[in-house]
């Protein structure tokens, strides 16, 4: 076990709902954990102490004294020059850098690797292709060790850090699944779609919006986007759905479908054929990509009986790997092995 006298921060920003949680489920094992935040959004997550750059470079500057770990996220430090790493080397400090997404996803490999090829992601949110190579040249000289969240970020930084000897871990996202209860699809004459697109262009948004428009041409059915909600207000969006949309393009799952699977609810949402060979096989998710969409949807709308029956697997699947007090064993165990 992780000495209790170690002390970590998380910063500098909160990713849906990730870094606040992580922190308060550390301090639930008894370590003194902050997770702060300078960017602000509509989301309005709470387990996070929101601030803004200038009195978090304040903060930082009063840090040393106070914490071992620094657990920085989706690619970002305290400064835009990343000079707070060395001085947190210099300090003794352990340095842990969580990759998130778009601070990794660099166009070219998110097309195609060794062992995948993906006609379909959308990079137009990635940092610059050029910054992601120096960042993560920069991060894995000075960085401890890497987190990402699943497979696919896991291609995009294994290189850089393994080739200084650093290790990425995979850390699936927490979820505290008895704040979520399960509302598993009833029989219905009008299923309700919902899709929450953060990020449109990312998520496929205009080609799940021209799917539903083609669909209700054929069938009886209810459509909901939801955007610029708290994130309070989208849960209980999502706990009235019969199927939730995530994501059709990426080729992984997102925190959408973490919640939905919580909730009950069928989820569909294109993974691709590599990552899903190195996820459970008991992963209920139906994938669909553009091409296949319409014929995923299709499917399940004639054949409503099956709603409950994938809302329980995917409550059962996120039970099992995703449940905070099954994740939080492994990111102890992370924390030990880089302060040891």
């Amino acid at each position: 076990m992780l000495d209790k006298n170690i002390k970590i921060m998380h910063a500098p920003v909160e990713i849906a709902g990730q870094v606040g949680l992580i922190s308060s489920q550390l301090r639930k094992y008894g370590y003194q954990s902050g997770a702060y935040n300078f960017f602000i959004s509509y989301l309005n997550y709470k387990q996070t102490f929101n601030t803004d750059a200038f009195e978090l470079m304040e903060i930082f500057e009063n840090s040393f004294e106070h914490y071992d770990i620094y657990h920085l996220h989706n690619g970002y430090s305290f400064m835009d020059s990343y000079k707070d790493l060395e001085l947190l080397k210099q300090a003794g400090k352990k340095i842990i850098m969580h990759h998130r997404g778009n601070d990794v996803r660099a166009p070219k490999l998110a097309r195609k690797g060794a062992n995948y090829e993906n006609p379909y992601v959308n990079t137009e949110a990635s940092h610059d292709a050029e910054k992601i190579h120096n960042s993560l040249q920069l991060f894995a000289e000075v960085a401890d060790a890497a987190i990402v969240q699943d497979h696919e970020l896991y291609e995009y930084v294994k290189d850089y850090y393994h080739a200084r000897k650093k290790k990425v871990y995979i850390l699936p996202r927490l979820i505290e699944t008895d704040k979520y209860v399960p509302a598993y699809p009833a029989k219905t004459k009008k299923p309700l779609i919902v899709h929450a697109p953060t990020l449109p262009k990312f998520k496929g948004t205009e080609q799940i919006e021209e799917t539903i428009d083609k669909l209700k041409t054929k069938f009886s059915l209810d459509y909901i986007r939801v955007e610029k909600m708290s994130h309070e207000e989208a849960v209980a969006v999502y706990q009235r759905a019969d199927i939730v949309i995530d994501q059709i393009l990426c080729g992984a799952y997102g925190n959408l479908s973490v919640e939905a699977m919580a909730l009950g609810k069928p989820v569909v949402c294109y993974i691709r054929p590599d990552i899903k060979a190195n996820l459970p096989q008991t992963l209920p998710i139906v994938s669909a990509n553009p091409d296949t969409l319409y014929q995923e949807l299709r499917g399940l709308l004639k054949n409503i009986d099956c709603f409950k029956e994938l809302g329980m697997a995917g409550r059962k699947y996120v039970e099992r790997y995703h449940e905070a007090s099954v994740v939080m064993p492994f990111l102890l165990d992370i924390y030990k092995e880089v302060s040891s």
